[in-house]
């Protein structure tokens, strides 16, 4: 068989006759390593957030299971506490009515009781994972603060990511009176700080997942503005642009089109960074008050109820959400750079 050569000057990753750019990159991604490992990793969150989602696991995750504190399986069961339990007078013939009037009524009552007890919950003294300061798994509200951390953060950067896109793109290459008006828009949300911002939504939305997803995304869009802004003038008076409006391409299909597979490198990147930045944000939200609710968990309601447990030297609820958070973002992050190297062949010389 004849080898088929590359023709002089085309590089060995770059883009074959006829090829898409989006098949070029997924090429590109494929051959990354560490990007694809990074994106088996995402993709088992994303799997777990799902299954949480539809209630196939850590649906119990608010059942008392264990006892109180119960440490990690490795580190053995937790120590028998002394009973709580009324010192008795000394004396064989003391009457118990006479130091508690009260005395005859509690053994009435715990007689009754025990007519109406029918299961009797055995609480186990250690967990894989350990249990909270209420005896919850701690394996389990950590599943289910994935699914809550991970669905706010890349909700609102999609979100932001979504306003962001939109209105650079409208701005750059426009340009004129719609860029003026939107540069005016910019930069009233700049001169507030984030904070700020996010406390002023926060206030009006309420509490909520879907409220915080709504006020990250509305306060964190400035940043994917301005460089997709810039990107957009920058191309807007590239050769290939001219050429597609000289055989009577649309406005919006020069725009999403041609350009914007171009710059989606930069939208990757900075989406990234966004998800990472919310996902901070609902821990700071969450500590506050003024993130997911009483009746939910979340990584930041998490690391909030881990404060009063360090005290007593109960680190295992800490342990365990920082573990998936950092995992989590790791693997979001590498995965994202490869991403952005799959679609910019100049960062690895391909061009």
């Amino acid at each position: 068989m004849t080898a088929v050569l590359p023709l002089p000057g085309t590089a060995a990753g770059a883009p074959a006759a006829g090829e898409g750019v989006w098949h070029a990159a997924w090429r590109r991604f494929k051959a990354d390593r560490v990007g694809l490992g990074s994106a088996l990793v995402v993709l088992a969150f994303m799997v777990l957030v799902l299954l949480s989602a539809l209630g196939l696991v850590a649906s119990h995750w608010q059942d008392e299971v264990a006892v109180p504190d119960a440490p990690p399986t490795f580190m053995g069961p937790a120590p028998p506490r002394p009973a709580d339990a009324i010192a008795e007078p000394r004396g064989p013939n003391v009457d118990l009515s006479a130091v508690d009037p009260l005395a005859p009524i509690y053994k009435a009552w715990a007689e009754r009781a025990k007519q109406y007890a029918t299961v009797q919950t055995v609480k186990q003294t250690t967990r894989p994972f350990g249990a909270d300061r209420l005896g919850r798994d701690v394996l389990a509200k950590t599943i289910k603060g994935t699914q809550i951390s991970v669905f706010v953060g890349l909700a609102a950067a999609v979100t932001a990511s979504a306003i962001g896109v939109l209105l650079g793109a409208l701005g750059g290459f426009f340009g004129g009176k719609v860029g003026d008006a939107l540069e005016w828009v910019y930069n009233v949300f700049t001169s507030i700080p984030d904070i700020l911002l996010i406390f002023a939504f926060a206030a009006v939305a309420g509490r909520g997942v879907t409220s915080v997803v709504v006020i990250l995304g509305l306060s964190g869009w400035t940043g994917m503005y301005r460089q997709v802004r810039a990107e957009f003038i920058r191309h807007s008076a590239r050769e290939y642009v001219r050429a597609a409006e000289a055989i009577g391409a649309s406005s919006a299909s020069r725009m999403f089109r041609h350009i914007l597979p171009n710059v989606s490198h930069v939208v990757l990147v900075r989406m990234s960074l966004l998800t990472v930045g919310f996902i901070k944000a609902e821990v700071i939200l969450s500590y506050l008050g003024l993130g997911v609710r009483v009746d939910q968990v979340s990584w930041g309601t998490m690391l909030a109820e881990a404060q009063s447990e360090l005290i007593l030297g109960h680190w295992w609820q800490l342990a365990s959400a920082t573990l998936f958070m950092a995992v989590f973002v790791t693997a979001f992050s590498l995965m994202t750079d490869a991403l952005r190297d799959a679609l910019d062949p100049k960062l690895r010389g391909l061009e």
